[in-house]
């Protein structure tokens, strides 16, 4: 089974990272398929602690070619930052492709991010401010610069002032901002051209013609279903599709190349920005949650919102990704509690439902019907095998599962890379 998907299963930070570490060194190459550096992949490897925000997880592993692929969006600062301060930890990257058709994210767009979300207000999505949307929002309008037209100089130039012909208007006219200076951008990003041009390559060949060798390919998601532009919470969703249809668009390959998609789900809930949130706690439970399991933002550093796990959040995203396998992540945070709930349904306008509703008024006045499963006190950091958990813990697994209707294949019971309880094979 060479093409493999995986794919947070709520509003992102479930610890993708913990189920791609289980497939190890037989993974080939690791593609990061959508989004940008908005992302972050924290990793624990050998008792160190990696946080990625736009290198695929693949960066670490000696036997796996990293990709990045034509659906991301490219800050080449980030980029470059962040590749080195791996090397300067000992990390090889040298082996890193990147399409010669992912866009980049100018110094314009990180400006636009962040004037208009204070423009907004109380409207404000919550985006991370680095430049993400408007970057994809050039890339649909046709405005958009790729990594290839660094190469050529006077196109690139030519781009540049396409694109902020109209953006310097409205900077000027409507934020009161001085203007952007074309050249002083094209330089900027003529700046990274000697420096990127040797790991550009035609990233949809390289793909195709490994999985043509049966390879193994590994499609890591960015962010999660939830924040899927067409089936999150919209309008507080990322600007991609991080769902797993989306690795083909976003790395150039055919769905029948796609074997197995791997749903990664946290034992609770958390979101990061604004947006509808069910299950949200904004109690000492909430805090609790925040606290044990050190809810704050790879990416941001902001606190995390946290709640009960929602099983029709995860089950709207096995069903729209027909997830093969969930990883269950974070299960030792939940120790200690007497009474562990679970959301099973809402009542909407005091009917019950037992599937997410189909509107996004329904979804924001919708109200948890909980099922309370019994807790566990002992540890379960320690647990290799299902049959070494406390049953109160196995049976919650079982639950979740009943609910999400789709089998739990691995359980993370600690932040190590080791520390994980396997049920089934992921290859």
């Amino acid at each position: 089974m060479p093409g493999i998907v995986v794919v947070g299963a709520q509003w992102g930070d479930e610890g993708k990272g913990k189920a791609t570490d289980q497939l190890g060194d037989r993974v080939d190459y690791t593609v990061r398929y959508s989004g940008g550096n908005n992302a972050g992949h924290t990793l624990v490897v050998n008792g160190e602690k990696y946080a990625l925000h736009l290198l695929p997880s693949g960066i670490l592993s000696p036997t796996s070619t990293p990709v990045i692929a034509n659906g991301v969006v490219i800050d080449l600062d980030v980029l470059f930052e962040e590749i080195d301060g791996l090397e300067a930890r000992g990390v090889d990257t040298s082996k890193l492709l990147i399409s010669a058709n992912a866009h980049l994210i100018a110094p314009y767009h990180k400006v636009l991010d962040k004037v208009t979300e204070r423009f907004l207000g109380n409207r404000r999505i919550g985006t991370t401010g680095r430049g993400i949307g408007p970057a994809y929002s050039d890339k649909i309008n046709r405005l958009g610069i790729r990594v290839q037209d660094l190469f050529d100089a006077p196109i690139l130039q030519q781009k540049v002032e396409a694109a902020l012909e109209q953006k310097n208007h409205l900077l000027v006219k409507v934020y009161n901002r001085r203007a952007i200076d074309p050249a002083e951008v094209a330089d900027e990003l003529l700046a990274h051209a000697d420096r990127v041009r040797p790991m550009v390559t035609d990233v949809v060949r390289v793909l195709n013609d490994a999985l043509d060798r049966d390879l193994v390919v590994l499609f890591e998601g960015a962010q999660a279903h939830h924040l899927d532009v067409d089936h999150g919470t919209y309008p507080y969703v990322t600007s991609s599709n991080p769902i797993a249809a989306g690795a083909c668009t976003g790395a150039g390959v055919g769905p029948t190349r796609i074997d197995r998609t791997i749903g990664i789900m946290k034992a609770y809930t958390t979101r990061v920005g604004e947006g509808p949130f069910p299950t949200e706690l904004l109690d000492a439970d909430g805090e609790k949650l925040r606290t044990d399991g050190a809810e704050f933002g790879t990416t941001t550093g902001r606190n995390r919102r946290c709640g009960w796990f929602d099983a029709l959040v995860v089950e709207a995203a096995v069903t729209a990704n027909a997830f093969t396998d969930m990883f269950l992540t974070k299960l030792d945070i939940l120790t200690g509690w007497e009474k562990i709930p679970v959301c099973v349904a809402y009542e909407v306008n005091g009917e019950r439902t037992d599937t997410l509703p189909m509107t996004q008024t329904d979804f924001h006045h919708a109200v948890p019907v909980y099922e309370y499963l019994d807790g566990w006190t002992e540890d379960i950091s320690g647990c290799r095998t299902f049959d070494e958990l406390p049953r109160n813990t196995q049976a919650y697994v079982r639950r979740l599962e009943e609910l999400v209707r789709c089998r739990i294949s691995g359980i993370g019971v600690g932040p190590s890379r080791e520390q994980v309880v396997m049920l089934n094979d992921l290859l």
